[in-house]
């Protein structure tokens, strides 16, 4: 399968090139613009896996460049910017994008976000998931969503396990609310739903009242979760 190529359109140059050099040395292919004309245009005429599409853009705004692209093309479209503003992450999903990330970003989560929109559209061959996962005195088992710590049973719900899994896969990562949200509980993320936080308050009161550290599941405030 050939490798998957990726366009940035991006006028930040020093985060275009260090996204294309990141992509690079995940195998992808990368082409970058710099402008919403030319992006666009490179983004008609070519046919790419995925576009990064940063909103506040010279020429043409990121916007317009989405609706326009979308008279042509399904591509997948991530939406990069400055501003977390929930009317702009709803104006970009109306517009037709797939998904929608803040600055700034954790380079880890970008990269898993690329990966699951690519396997969503087939472009990435589907990885063979792992049916257990451990850390330390912790271990997961996905086939029936059992955990043990320290060889103790520890009862979860369906959701807790997928959020301990999630976060303990991806450990000294910290992981955002609008991530967490869309890969844990398959819904977009709000400012206003606590959900999350309760489902995350749970999983560390289970896990500390079978001894383990509080401090392992860190609260990255503005940001979002982690497991050290």
């Amino acid at each position: 399968m050939a490798a998957p190529h990726i366009l940035i359109i991006e006028d930040d140059l020093s985060l275009n090139e260090q996204l294309s050099a990141l992509l690079i040395t995940k195998g992808y292919l990368v082409t970058q613009h710099h402008d919403g004309e030319q992006g666009l245009n490179a983004a008609i005429s070519h046919n790419y896996s995925m576009v990064l599409l940063d909103v506040r853009l010279p020429i043409i705004d990121g916007f317009t460049v989405l609706q326009r692209l979308r008279q042509h093309s399904t591509v997948p479209v991530i939406m990069i910017t400055a501003c977390a503003a929930e009317q702009e992450r709803i104006q970009g999903f109306s517009y037709g994008a797939d998904d929608y990330l803040p600055k700034p970003f954790n380079i880890t989560e970008l990269i898993l976000r690329i990966d699951a929109l690519l396997r969503r559209a087939n472009i990435l061959e589907q990885p063979t998931p792992g049916t257990t996962l451990s850390v330390d005195e912790i271990k997961l088992y996905k086939d029936n969503a059992r955990i043990t710590f320290s060889d103790k049973p520890i009862e979860m719900t369906p959701i807790q396990f997928k959020l301990l899994w999630t976060l303990i896969e991806n450990k000294n990562e910290t992981l955002s609310k609008p991530y967490l949200s869309q890969v844990v509980l398959e819904k977009e993320f709000s400012q206003y739903d606590r959900s999350l936080d309760m489902h995350l308050s749970r999983v560390r009161k289970k896990l500390t009242s079978v001894g383990m550290p509080s401090t392992r599941i860190i609260t990255s405030h503005g940001r979002g979760y982690r497991f050290e």
